[in-house]
């Protein structure tokens, strides 16, 4: 209070000055009784010249009321109230899949001043140019292991210039319907590309790439910013990030205390003097430091290595994202002012992502996710066969392909149902029906196999895939096709459908690839089948067709929904 008695703004908590509207389902800013009432903020525009603190505001009269027309005095017509599906999609605009989420939509609906809380670094022409609404989204989420600020020099390497410590590949579909979180191993083994990188005076610098290392090498190492690590993820994936985001120790600490704690599991009792996780087992809600330690400790559980840390990552990103989009938060103006304060402090984003504006725009797209559908997988990969004593890892090169297909051609490592049209059903049964009934042994299978489009030599790779190792030992090489194609295509005729479907299984190829037409002669003068390989070909004995490609079958792998205990 003043000398006078009166309240000023300025000494009023921002989120206690937003309140529920029940009529419209939105949030208004209430200010204090002299001060105009306003709805959610319009778009940005200049800030206002500040006032004289000398010459006290005039105080304006409140207009009355205006009389009401004869006969209908007393007839208001009820606010339409939002649905509460629209009201959630509203608040989880900004709920940051884990952490961005959150931030992009409270910092919507906040103040604008949060533009100037975002610290942003060039891509360097490593991403796409940002996300598209009409196109699924790709976002390289990089938890650095830098030590800045206050209680986090107790952690390991207080040296440390930020490696990739935690990574996760967030593709979301382009129908928005599933989405997978990849971790990418600290320790996997990788080749680390050239990195042109912006300099503060506008020249550019190529750090060195490096054969052979850690990916957590591919950030601070050498100077490597977060680009390099995008440059890292497309050599080793084949998928493009469109967009970074970074996170260090105090992200953890700061978003979790901001709503109030993550509620986490432990299915026996923990002390890891390392990351400083002290929790008997069962239910405990964590924040800050603790929530730190929990995201930390390794040698407590699993088999004590990184791969069961980001088991128990993963399990603490599950949760959060449970929490950011329960009620408890949506419904709290306090709680989401909180989170826009803590996220836009605490992430780096690349220069597509340098406004809140453009936060809101990427949360309201990932905020249309159900969370049963986001599914939290790790990269294949086993031991390193060149250590006697391994401590780093390698791929597993054919599922490790099989899910970085699946992430390229936007598949879903979960059975979501979609609605669709009649004639598409019937066109897709049709198709499918191209799959079905007898196949031939491998050894009655025909084919000859032309290049369409694939690498220069992909016709003769294919070949020989086919001949010892699949046993179509009746096949051979047709050389060039006349044309390219985008996508690899089996030609047959109709008395041929059961060599084709024997020869698609062993392919992968879908009903689409299978071309019902005319046979030709091989070499032998005998009707023979022809395979085209196209743009689309990876590589000999690598399933052609990814949409219709399963996960490994030991694919570590968890859902957002679920609930699991760390072991």
């Amino acid at each position: 209070m003043d000398a006078q008695g009166r309240g000023r703004a300025e000494d009023v908590d921002p989120a206690d000055q937003w309140v529920l509207n029940p009529d419209t389902g939105d949030y208004e800013l209430r200010l204090p009784p002299s001060a105009p009432q306003s709805p959610i903020p319009a778009p940005r525009r200049a800030s206002p010249a500040p006032a004289d603190p000398e010459v006290p505001a005039p105080r304006r009269r409140r207009a009355a009321p205006e009389e009401p027309p004869p006969g209908r005095r007393g007839r208001r017509r009820p606010a339409k109230k939002k649905s509460k599906g629209k009201k959630i999609l509203l608040w989880t605009g900004g709920t940051m899949a884990f952490v961005i989420l959150a931030a992009g939509s409270a910092g919507y609906l906040y103040l604008q001043h949060l533009n100037d809380n975002i610290e942003s670094l060039p891509d360097d022409g490593a991403s796409t140019g940002g996300f598209q609404k009409d196109q699924a989204i790709n976002i390289l989420l990089i938890g650095t292991d830098k030590r800045t600020g206050s209680g986090n020099d107790g952690y390991g390497d207080t040296g440390s210039a930020g490696h990739a410590d935690t990574t996760i590949l967030l593709h979301v579909s382009k129908d928005r319907s599933n989405a997978t979180a990849l971790s990418i191993p600290r320790d996997l083994i990788v080749d680390v590309p050239d990195c042109p990188t912006a300099q503060e005076d506008g020249s550019t610098k190529v750090i060195p790439g490096s054969t052979g290392v850690r990916f957590n090498t591919s950030l601070g190492q050498s100077g490597r910013t977060p680009s390099c690590t995008m440059r890292t993820v497309t050599e080793l994936t084949g998928v493009k990030p469109d967009n970074f985001m970074v996170a260090d120790f105090n992200a953890v600490k700061t978003l979790t205390s901001a709503v109030g704690g993550v509620e986490v599991c432990l299915a026996k009792d923990i002390d890891d003097p390392d990351s400083h996780l002290n929790l008997p087992a069962g239910k405990h809600t964590v924040e800050g430091e603790e929530a730190l330690a929990f995201v930390r400790t390794r040698h407590s559980v699993g088999f004590g290595g990184d791969l069961s840390r980001i088991e128990i990552q993963q399990q603490f990103l599950s949760s959060l994202m449970r929490k950011l989009k329960s009620n408890d938060t949506l419904t709290s103006p306090t709680k989401m002012v909180k989170l826009a304060e803590a996220g836009t402090e605490a992430l780096t984003v690349d220069a597509k992502l340098d406004s809140i504006g453009k936060l809101k725009d990427l949360g309201l797209e990932l905020g249309k996710l159900n969370t049963k559908n986001l599914t939290f997988a790790t990269v294949p990969v086993k031991d390193n066969p060149a250590e006697k004593t391994p401590v780093t890892v390698v791929l597993k090169d054919g599922p490790a392909q099989q899910v970085f297909d699946m992430v390229k051609n936007d598949v879903s490592f979960t059975e979501v149902k979609k609605k669709e049209k009649q004639k598409q059903k019937k066109e897709d049964a049709a198709v499918a029906a191209r799959l079905k009934g007898e196949k031939s042994e491998p050894g009655e299978v025909r084919v000859r196999v032309m290049n369409g489009g694939a690498p220069t030599g992909s016709a003769q790779e294919e070949l020989a895939y086919l001949q010892t190792q699949a046993g179509v030992s009746k096949s051979e090489n047709a050389g060039n096709a006349p044309a390219d194609l985008a996508k690899t295509t089996l030609e047959y005729a109709p008395d041929q459908a059961d060599q084709a479907r024997a020869l698609a299984e062993i392919l992968g190829l879908s009903g689409a690839a299978m071309k019902p037409g005319e046979s030709v002669t091989n070499s032998q003068g005998l009707p023979t089948m022809t395979l085209t390989l196209g743009k689309d070909f990876k590589g000999a004995g690598v399933k052609l067709d990814a949409t219709s490609a399963k996960a490994p079958e030991d694919l570590q792998k968890s859902t957002a929904d679920k609930v699991e205990c760390a072991k």
